[in-house]
């Protein structure tokens, strides 16, 4: 009996150890909640979209394709995040995934992301009730209201874009935030395909619209399965390809012979960039959401590009206003050329527009690429349309008084233009510079809110590196001195460009003040003389006398900001944050008075100028410290370079 009771509890005990650790077992090895399998089903149907030049291209889309299942997930749990302990196993599953697509990727490690990136909260916001208190209840249902469509067509899915893109300007733009840590600027879109949308996050047009993983609108994968595996993918793909070259450049040599030749010609070496042309804008739409509007649809907005609903011209084109056929309003810029050497215009203003999104840029809604027998290549770029017309009109034109820009309109304007630039320079990589900052390229919403237009000349820029042009672009009365003359380019190119509209839109007064005899007076060139006699305030627009008494201290630092913008020494002008910092301050001290500002300094003594712009911001005025320039030597000061010296002759 001893024995048989010695058995039993042995037994009891070895049950019970080997029970105990099946369950550790179990609850070490954590089971991804994300729905795998139902995106391997979508990515195998349109799996020829998977086509990438480069690692940034293949990084963006495959981790807009976790975004997708991340998206179904909280529709079904209300959470963004889930639990640091599954992020790895979640990741070994999309990475199997996607392996049976792009051979040896590694997500992880060729992207160089995380696995936080998709455990870690945003803004502390991991729930959707968390997402709903942030924003605000109109906003919401602006998205409920513009995304609860269907989204493979072009308008339905421009609108709801359109929205989604203000929310992440207004809450979701982390600065100093890595990407590569946080998933910030997805939690709107995923938020969109949960909540919003009509079919869900698995739903091609949702997929198509928002995450823009697959290009699904090419008319030539949208039928193609791929029973057959990836031999049969890459034949037919060859094959398409081969027969699409020589289409295009059939069609191509038929419009040199009847068409463009008869208007000018083009060179027949230009025939290699064509091979794209007939078959979309691949080489756009990776890793950025951008909307395929058909000519037709562009031709219905615009009466056929009427007359009546042109708002404008420019030196690549026109601009037309359109309206959509879901109502709203949209900007159209028509591209003149007839030839294929103004694809690369084209691709790379549609690039930049696309990769910035701010309160205080233009956004893009989509683009139009169509070649017609009769017009040849179209290319058309369609933004929102600001209702509100230019800081030119407002300041220069007739059927506008700038009686109605008062200080507090002014100020506004001053310090959203700076923002957006700051944003061009330092929020995106690589840098931006715009290179056509000018009053007509201002645009105001009802509220005055500045949108910054026409990136059309804008240049990407290497970090740490001035860009050096052999061509000269921009406009007349707003180009430096070092770009006029050496064609150096730079951040600070755009300073000075901002520091003349600024000085316009405090004084009244345009760029170039006159013209005769091949000289031109111009503003900054007016400013800076007043600034050497002392009465650097007369300047001023006399429509802000009746405001004057009441913010002189503030109208004497903004005008300090705009002279420093526009020296003509590189070095001495600030920076665009620097400007930031200037206007948002309520210190005095961080702007110095004008009366320190010698009129040596305008020619030498920049590195002093330099230093104190550079310096953090502090309560310390910069009253003492200036007060060492007036002592200094003035023993360079002979012949200062003049704007008017450099930018005249030269332009």
């Amino acid at each position: 009996m001893k024995l048989l009771y010695l058995l039993f509890l042995h037994g009891f005990f070895v049950g019970f150890s080997c029970s105990s650790g099946a369950r550790n077992l179990e609850d070490s090895i954590s089971v991804c909640p994300l729905d795998m399998e139902r995106l391997r089903e979508v990515v195998s149907k349109y799996a020829t979209a998977l086509r990438f030049t480069e690692i940034q291209s293949e990084c963006k889309s495959l981790l807009q394709g976790f975004r997708i299942v991340r998206a179904d997930y909280l529709s079904r749990t209300g959470s963004f995040t889930f639990p640091a302990n599954e992020s790895a196993s979640c990741w070994d599953a999309y990475e199997s995934l996607v392996d049976g697509y792009v051979k040896s990727f590694g997500v992880r490690v060729t992207c160089g992301v995380q696995d936080q990136w998709i455990s870690d909260s945003c803004l502390n916001i991991s729930t959707k009730s968390q997402f709903e208190a942030l924003i605000s209840k109109p906003e919401l249902q602006e998205i409920t209201s513009q995304c609860n469509q269907d989204l493979n067509d072009n308008s339905s899915c421009a609108t709801c874009v359109a929205s989604l893109s203000r929310i992440e300007s207004a809450y979701f733009e982390v600065s100093g935030s890595s990407d590569n840590v946080s998933d910030c600027d997805g939690f709107p879109e995923m938020y969109a395909a949960a909540f919003a949308t009509r079919f869900g996050p698995f739903d091609l047009g949702t997929i198509k619209c928002l995450f823009s993983v697959f290009n699904t609108s090419d008319p030539r994968i949208s039928d193609i399965k791929h029973n057959t595996g990836h031999r049969g993918v890459l034949i037919g793909s060859v094959i398409a390809s081969l027969v699409g070259i020589i289409v295009v450049i059939w069609l191509f040599w038929w419009l040199m012979t009847n068409h463009c030749w008869r208007r000018g010609g083009v060179h027949s070496e230009k025939t290699a960039n064509a091979e794209e042309l007939a078959s979309g804008f691949e080489m756009l739409t990776e890793g950025i959401t951008l909307l395929r509007f058909s000519i037709e649809e562009l031709r219905l907005a615009t009466a056929n590009f009427s007359r009546e609903n042109l708002i404008g011209r420019g030196g690549y084109g026109n601009v037309f206003k359109g309206i959509l056929k879901d109502g709203s309003e949209v900007a159209l810029k028509r591209f003149k050329n007839c030839s294929v050497s103004g694809e690369e215009i084209f691709a790379h203003e549609v690039q930049v527009i696309a990769s910035v999104r701010h309160v205080n840029l233009v956004a893009l809604r989509g683009y139009c690429t169509v070649t017609t027998p009769l017009e040849g290549h179209q290319r058309i770029i369609v933004c929102d349309y600001i209702r509100n017309g230019s800081l030119h009109d407002h300041l220069f034109s007739d059927m506008m008084t700038a009686e109605k820009l008062s200080w507090p309109i002014r100020r506004k304007i001053a310090l959203g233009i700076a923002r957006g630039l700051a944003y061009l320079h330092n929020g995106v990589t690589p840098p931006i510079i715009h290179r056509d900052v000018k009053a007509s390229n201002i645009l105001l919403d009802e509220a005055f809110e500045p949108k910054l237009a026409d990136f059309g000349l804008a240049k990407f820029t290497p970090d740490g590196f001035s860009h050096v042009s052999t061509r000269v672009a921009g406009t007349l009365g707003y180009v430096c001195p070092e770009y006029a003359l050496y064609g150096r380019l730079s951040e600070k190119s755009d300073v000075y460009s901002f520091g003349v509209v600024f000085l316009e839109l405090l004084s009244g007064k345009k760029a170039v003040i006159s013209f005769s005899n091949n000289q031109a007076e111009l503003l900054t060139d007016l400013a800076w003389s007043l600034v050497k006699q002392g009465r650097a305030m007369d300047i001023l627009d006399g429509n802000l006398l009746s405001d004057q008494t009441e913010y002189s201290h503030e109208m004497e630092k903004h005008l300090v900001a705009a002279i420093l913008s526009v020296h003509p020494l590189l070095n001495a002008r600030p920076t665009m944050n620097h400007i930031v910092n200037m206007l948002e301050s309520d210190q005095l001290g961080i702007v110095p008075p004008l009366s320190s500002i010698p009129d040596f300094a305008y020619a030498t003594e920049t590195a002093e100028i330099h230093r104190l712009l550079s310096s953090p911001r502090t309560d310390t005025t910069f009253s003492s410290q200036s007060q060492d320039y007036a002592s200094g030597s003035r023993e360079s000061e002979e012949a200062p370079l003049t704007s008017t010296d450099h930018c005249i002759r030269e332009l």
